[in-house]
């Protein structure tokens, strides 16, 4: 009691209460209705009740996809990424002490840089939304205009968190339309968008309905002067042209489906990356190769866009703290699953989903595909009722339904977005199609 009594003298305060006075009395609580405590034992059985209502893709089949999906992971990526050296490691200020993890940014970032055809990649970033908006302001430090341009096929996600980091640069945000036939992007309507005040132009391939756009190569061919930002599933580039070489400007995307697990909500990672003559308005961190002092090959930190390291006014981003070790676990699966894997990969996942579209399509109440161009692992079906009630009614049948469209793009009410990946069995499938039958009718 005397030592409470000199800490409210030292703080020049009569009571406790005192320190939070600042709090409205209306929505201070007095009396906290708290339980009992409980032993360790009690609350290990009740949070496993608990987690055992839970349906997971590890033990149901999933269909759902959307920008997160079920891949399969080797088991040597977790190993790798247990190790000390790299669950505990923080940004690497002190190079000297962290080459290990410098090496393995520095190799993600040479993977990254390969798979997209681009000259330059950062050490990542926290996920495609946050990547998609740095993007976006970056666009507006290689062209100081005020338009950005997007597709209105785009997850919800990602337009709100960009709408925020472009509020600061009091950039517009403009949708251009998709061609409703095939679902790629159109043409006409980004041209009917273009104005003198557009700074760049966002699509993504494969897109939000799992289209591989054969439009969006055109984008800089008929904008050249247009910095021109392309989304990415970055499974889909062993099987596709990369943005690299149909002139992006800047490449940004998912990398989840690298040898992350789905988790709920994150840990996820950002990828970017982006032309050598923009480099320097790149946001995040870049790794680069160097020899120290005695000749030895060293890696070291080559560029630092953050206010912390260089001039406020000069700094193109406030990203602090990336996901380094994440960036680490998709360099050990490519590593691991090397050119010729990661091909195979997406090819199954290709075939998959286009097995996957055939058998919906051939029953009755449901239009499968309802887009006609080039799909990779997904595409979009118009269901017989909500997809909202059809995915409980799917949940019953202990099956992860597809992902529902309405919240994204408005207008498309009753259609849902289906995906196969590798993970997807025959089993799964014939599942799948049963139960769609039985809630149809």
């Amino acid at each position: 009691m005397a030592l409470d009594r000199r800490m409210l003298d030292e703080l020049g305060i009569e009571n406790v209460e005192e320190l939070f006075s600042d709090i409205p009395g209306e929505v201070r609580i007095d009396d906290i209705p708290l339980p009992k405590g409980k032993s360790e034992i009690e609350v290990v059985r009740q949070v496993q009740a608990m987690l055992a209502e839970n349906l997971t893709a590890d033990v149901a089949p999933s269909f759902l996809g959307g920008g997160y999906y079920h891949h399969f992971i080797p088991s040597a990526v977790n190993t790798i990424i247990s190790r000390s050296e790299f669950i505990t490691s923080y940004t690497p200020y002190q190079a000297e002490i962290s080459q290990g993890m410098l090496q393995s940014l520095f190799e993600y970032q040479s993977y990254i840089a390969e798979l997209t055809a681009m000259d330059a990649a950062n050490s990542s970033n926290y996920d495609w939304s946050t990547a998609l908006g740095e993007a976006a302001t970056m666009c507006h430090r290689i062209l100081p205009k005020r338009t950005f341009l997007v597709p209105e096929a785009m997850s919800w996600d990602k337009r709100s968190v960009l709408k925020n980091y472009v509020s600061g640069a009091k950039l517009n945000v403009v949708e251009y339309s998709y061609d409703p036939f095939t679902g790629e992007l159109d043409l006409d309507s980004v041209r009917e968008k273009m104005t003198e005040d557009v700074c760049g132009i966002y699509a993504e391939v494969p897109n939000l309905f799992g289209i591989i756009d054969s439009q969006a190569p055109k984008l800089k061919q008929e904008f050249p002067n247009i910095p021109l930002v392309v989304g990415v599933n970055p499974l889909s580039l062993a099987l596709v042209k990369p943005p690299g070489e149909y002139g992006a400007d800047i490449v940004i995307g998912e990398g989840q489906p690298l040898g992350l697990p789905m988790n709920v909500g994150g840990p996820s990672l950002g990828i970017f990356a982006c032309r050598m003559e923009h480099v320097r308005k790149m946001p995040g961190r870049l790794i680069g190769m160097t020899r120290d002092q005695d000749g030895r090959r060293a890696f070291c930190m080559t560029l630092q866009t953050r206010e912390q390291h260089i001039r406020r006014s000069k700094a193109t981003s406030n990203i602090c703290t990336n996901e380094a070790l994440l960036a680490v676990a998709v360099s050990a699966y490519l590593g691991m699953t090397g050119s010729k894997g990661l091909r195979s990969v997406a090819r199954i996942n290709l075939k998959k989903a286009a097995e996957l579209m055939e058998r919906v399509a051939e029953i009755d109440g449901y239009d499968s595909p309802v887009f006609s161009g080039a799909h990779f692992n997904e595409f979009v079906v118009k269901a017989p009722l909500r997809p909202e009630k059809l995915n409980k009614l799917l949940l019953r049948h202990g099956i992860i339904g597809g992902l529902p469209l309405q919240k994204h793009v408005p207008r498309l009410v009753d259609h849902m977005l289906l995906t196969a990946t590798e993970m997807t069995s025959d089993d799964d499938v014939d599942r799948l199609v049963t139960a769609l039958r039985e809630v149809a009718q």
